[in-house]
């Protein structure tokens, strides 16, 4: 469900001929800074609050082309074994996420996502849509993203790019359908993330 929505939207924001960026020859390796992305899923429990997960061992690096977009890649994997954070005291919590009932980590113990379009209108906002494959299942997903920031990080002056990122999935389409609809079907997937040039 993450980081890999994150990787595929940006991909999108900085390939977009309107931001006016400088423009390199070839696609450039950019990576996350893990200290300032946060990928999250969100639902309804049993009408008494939200509850959310976070999703924090991912692998994926975007390569973008700014002058031919269309040759920019971005394939991120998930690693859901051990790849969940929930909070402080929430190991009984962690082992049902992994058991048969939800992920299944010990059959499928990973997630990918691999953006396949994007639209927009001002080059600063639209919609990333890309496969994610879950249990086995690959099915669309759409995200609407936000470009916040492209340029010189004003602290270490490394080629940055931060955005947002929201989404809705319904989690029975992969098979993830334990207690519903006591406990939401639809999952909302948020992604804060800040992402710089590749170290060579």
């Amino acid at each position: 469900m993450k980081t890999v929505f994150a990787a595929a939207s940006l991909a999108a924001f900085l390939t977009a001929p309107m931001m006016g960026a400088t423009a390199f020859a070839e696609p450039v390796a950019y990576e996350f800074d893990r200290t300032h992305t946060a990928i999250r899923a969100t639902w309804d429990h049993l009408g008494m609050s939200r509850q959310s997960i976070y999703f924090t061992d991912y692998e994926g690096v975007l390569l973008l082309d700014l002058e031919e977009p269309e040759n920019s890649t971005v394939d991120v994997t998930f690693n859901l074994d051990g790849g969940f954070w929930v909070g402080a005291d929430q190991e009984g919590f962690e082992a049902h996420l992994n058991s048969d009932d939800l992920f299944n980590t010990a059959e499928y113990p990973t997630a990918r996502f691999v953006g396949t379009s994007f639209e927009t209108e001002d080059g600063q906002t639209g919609v990333m849509t890309g496969d994610l494959t879950l249990l086995g299942e690959t099915r669309p997903v759409s995200l609407n993203v936000t470009l916040n920031f492209s340029g010189p990080h004003p602290m270490n002056e490394r080629q940055t790019a931060g955005f947002s990122a929201s989404g809705t999935i319904v989690r029975s389409e992969w098979g993830l359908g334990y207690a519903a609809p006591f406990v939401s079907d639809e999952i909302e997937l948020s992604i804060e993330t800040e992402l710089s040039v590749a170290d060579e």
